[in-house]
């Protein structure tokens, strides 16, 4: 019902899902054509230590499990994951288990990601990265001025992207 709601009531285009729950939870919302599910896999905030790096006997991290089971549901059309930019260098490890899924990346700026580490090792060759500063843009100001501080940031933060993209060779 809750797929139903969100994909035909409101029509959104995607939604995030929580993987915990398992299968049956996140399959019913991977059933509707030309909408997307954005798993949670490995988030920014400073509690996602508490869970998803946490290893099993043979070290698997919990994002890993999450990351390929997951991809027993739904596909790179239908199913993209959360990944926080603050997790640098591990896009290299979640690129290796997702190569071609788009990553939704939240964290850059405010909450210290870095968007050249998370292009390095998370950009593919039509780039899959799909990334959001909305702390860093938000909250530019305090002041009056707070739309031209916030349109400043959006801008900076649009060309950074632009020129890691076009020495990419991508645009």
């Amino acid at each position: 019902m809750y797929a139903k709601t969100f994909f035909e009531q409101y029509n959104v285009d995607a939604l995030t899902v929580a993987p915990y729950m398992g299968e049956d939870s996140v399959t019913p919302f991977l059933g509707y054509d030309g909408k997307w599910v954005v798993l949670l896999a490995l988030t920014s905030n400073k509690g996602s230590h508490d869970f998803q790096l946490m290893k099993d006997e043979n070290g698997e991290r919990l994002f890993e499990k999450v990351l390929k089971k997951s991809q027993e549901w739904g596909n790179d059309e239908n199913m993209m994951y959360v990944v926080g930019a603050t997790q640098g260098q591990m896009f290299e490890d979640i690129r290796k288990l997702a190569p071609n899924h788009f990553l939704l990346v939240p964290g850059v700026g405010a909450q210290g990601g870095s968007l050249e580490e998370v292009c390095k090792y998370g950009m593919t060759k039509d780039c899959g990265l799909l990334v959001n500063s909305s702390r860093g843009i938000i909250y530019a100001s305090n002041e009056k001025n707070f739309d031209e501080v916030a349109g400043q940031k959006a801008q900076e933060l649009q060309q950074q992207m632009k020129q890691i993209l076009t020495e990419a060779g991508i645009c």
